[in-house]
């Protein structure tokens, strides 16, 4: 039985961050249309019905259950001066017991890249991870050539770990990844953003 768990919103400077829901298939769909050559590189091969009403009701109901489960925490960032959809955050594959741990992924619209909204929202959910759901590690992969991918993920305090083989497959094609983390109590340097 999934617990009862009041709905997320993690508040930035200028987004909220919050689950996706079903009156937010329009703007999603349109972004993520509009933004498909900018994202393609980067991401999964995209299902046949990835943009529908359906895919996306499965998507938001995957979500919920995912947060109510708390395996997952998917987020969509929503600029409060225009209410636009930006673009989404999932905080996923949280592990409890002696781990304490998640994995990030992320994407932007293209319109909205390079406005410093991304690490804004990785930031806040970095913090809200470590000082609300008492994790102790968040990590993240990249393909090696993504520079702004890279390049976010160090400016929002993740250090670089190695590399991982045939890590996912990417447009159909086993593709090796470099790995990120971010640590609460982290030797390795200062990572905790300084969110209240």
């Amino acid at each position: 039985m999934l617990s009862r768990r009041p709905k997320v919103r993690i508040e930035t400077e200028r987004m909220t961050l919050r689950l996706p829901q079903h009156g937010d298939h329009r703007s999603w769909a349109s972004l993520r249309h509009d933004s498909r050559a900018f994202l393609q590189p980067w991401e999964p091969k995209w299902s046949v019905d990835h943009l529908s009403r359906k895919g996306f009701s499965n998507r938001v109901y995957w979500a919920e259950r995912s947060y109510k489960s708390d395996s997952g925490l998917p987020l969509f960032l929503i600029r409060r001066e225009d209410q636009a959809l930006l673009g989404a955050l999932t905080l996923d594959n949280i592990r409890r017991g002696p781990a304490q741990a998640g994995t990030l992924g992320y994407w932007i619209g293209e319109r909205y890249a390079r406005q410093g909204y991304m690490r804004e929202a990785i930031e806040a959910v970095v913090h809200h991870a470590f000082h609300k759901m008492d994790l102790s590690r968040i990590e993240a992969a990249c393909l090696p050539e993504n520079a702004a991918s890279r390049g976010v993920l160090e400016k929002a305090g993740f250090k670089y770990e190695g590399v991982a083989q045939s890590y996912l497959q990417i447009n159909n094609r086993w593709r090796n990844h470099v790995l990120y983390a971010a640590l609460r109590s982290d030797r390795r340097g200062h990572t905790d953003v300084g969110l209240a």
